[in-house]
């Protein structure tokens, strides 16, 4: 089994998590350009309501003498969906989300003789982010490396970088709807990547149980 994670840490991470991606999504409908925001907003609404999902998780968690299987390892299925489907979404938005925010003509009125500077690759900035999160999965500090192989862990991540890329330059290049099924793509594959974890976590737990009987309460 997973190492013991302390599920006050995940339910305020919870809350940041909730909040957060929310209120950008907020702003990005305020100064995005019609044709291009939506799925960033989707992106960043699914991020905020799959902290609250994992949330769920983790206030089932419990180790008393009551406990079953499902409880046992709620902070961990609560981890597995805040690192997948709150995460990575959140990720993906970032350079799309930092694009329309600097060309926003509603937020930024140039002045007269303002001359119009080029960002060019530095918009990518924000989607560094994406690099430490990388090696938080393939490192061993997420739950997904419990869950599956090493070398499933590594082609799932590889995958998330490549959707998430693939689904910046399809926004760049200006082919929205080819943009919203690779980031429809990145999203039902982590869905099911969540599902399988969960109910692998869950299997897990049964057979470490069914080994090792918890003892009795004195």
């Amino acid at each position: 089994m997973p190492p013991k994670r302390d599920e006050r840490v995940w339910s305020k991470l919870v809350r940041v998590m909730f909040y957060t991606p929310g209120f950008m999504a907020l702003l990005l409908l305020k100064s995005g350009e019609p044709a291009s925001f939506g799925i960033s907003v989707e992106l960043l609404m699914l991020s905020s309501a799959a902290a609250v999902v994992g949330g769920l998780y983790v206030g089932t968690q419990s180790s008393g003498a009551s406990a079953d299987n499902s409880s046992k390892i709620g902070a961990w299925s609560g981890g597995l969906v805040i690192e997948l489907l709150s995460v990575v979404p959140l990720l993906s938005a970032m350079p799309a989300l930092f694009h329309e925010l600097a060309h926003s003509t509603l937020l930024h009125t140039k002045a007269p003789g303002a001359v119009d500077v080029t960002l060019g690759m530095s918009e990518l900035l924000p989607a560094m982010a994406i690099l430490p999160f990388l090696v938080y999965q393939l490192a061993g500090f997420g739950t997904l490396h419990y869950v599956v192989p090493k070398i499933v862990n590594w082609v799932i991540n590889v995958g998330i970088f490549c959707l998430m890329m693939a689904s910046y330059v399809a926004f760049r290049a200006g082919h929205f709807e080819v943009e919203r099924r690779i980031s429809a793509a990145l999203v039902v594959a982590m869905a099911i990547t969540v599902l399988y974890g969960v109910l692998k976590l869950r299997k897990m737990q049964a057979t470490y149980d069914a080994n090792c009987p918890p003892k009795d309460e004195k």
